[in-house]
């Protein structure tokens, strides 16, 4: 049931905070010569972070002439990836969710039903601890490569120590931080339902069946036993004990058992 409830939502805020964003930062770069400077430089990016292809102007402090520059990075392969996962995810758990409601019967159906959602639970587990691995290096890198004062560096005008380079506003990472939270809780939520969906397939039932046949095999074992054929007889006692039985000396006093008193008796 948590699966269920939990597994398309956690899905949705991965993809969405990774997915949906767009940040930005500014810089400034304040020439000797005031006329050249600029204080206000916005670089704006956006997923899937080919942060190679932001370009953006900036002052060289050398008369009017400016320069075209770009950031270093290409970090789409771990952010699509991650959002192809969560996408992918979701839809999986929306269509599990309805079989699970109204086509039960047809889950149980031959065992096939169980056996095909354990295998895409583990499959997609370790996709989550994958991508949510692989997301959170990338975005480690992204936060390196966005660094304003990283930036600043890429500016021929910031090597002279007549300009002054400051940064103004930083990007705010604090959604994609979000994002690779709910990477790691989706694996752990995936991960943590193997074994509820286990325990549906027909591995977990006939393992649960082996012990029963052990017993009835002991206890059909120990009923074949010399215990039940055994010199006692079929009553348990001693009712027809051979050696009393048809006692030549005695004449006609067949058996002790059948009332030894009474057969004395006669003699007399």
């Amino acid at each position: 049931m948590c699966m269920v409830i939990f597994a398309p939502l956690f899905a949705i805020f991965a993809f969405a905070t990774c997915g949906g964003y767009s940040g930005g930062l500014r810089l400034s770069v304040d020439c000797a010569n005031k006329s050249e400077s600029d204080l206000s430089i916005d670089i704006a990016f956006a997923y899937p972070f080919r942060l190679h292809q932001v370009n953006f102007d900036a002052p060289t402090c050398e008369g009017k002439r400016r320069e075209t520059l770009s950031l270093i990075g290409d970090f789409s392969s771990s952010a699509e990836f991650f959002v192809t996962i969560a996408v992918f995810a979701f839809l999986y758990s929306l269509a599990a969710t309805v079989v699970y409601i109204f086509f039960q019967n047809k889950y149980r159906e031959n065992n096939r039903g169980p056996l095909i959602d354990f295998i895409v639970t583990v499959v997609f587990s370790f996709l989550w601890l994958v991508g949510s691995s692989a997301w959170a290096k990338g975005l480690s890198d992204v936060k390196v490569a966005t660094d304003p004062d990283e930036v600043l560096l890429l500016m021929s005008a910031c090597k002279q120590q007549s300009n002054k380079c400051l940064p103004v506003r930083s990007p705010v990472m604090s959604s994609l931080n979000t994002s690779v939270v709910f990477g790691f809780l989706n694996f752990i939520l995936w991960a943590g339902n193997i074994w509820f969906v286990f325990k549906e397939t027909g591995w977990h039932s006939s393992g649960q069946r082996h012990p029963p046949d052990t017993m009835e095999k002991q206890s059909s074992s120990y009923n074949q036993g010399g215990y039940n054929q055994d010199s006692y007889g079929p009553t348990g006692g001693y009712n027809q004990p051979g050696s009393y039985g048809q006692v030549g000396e005695y004449g006609q006093s067949q058996s002790y058992s059948q009332s030894g008193p009474t057969s004395f008796s006669n003699q007399i």
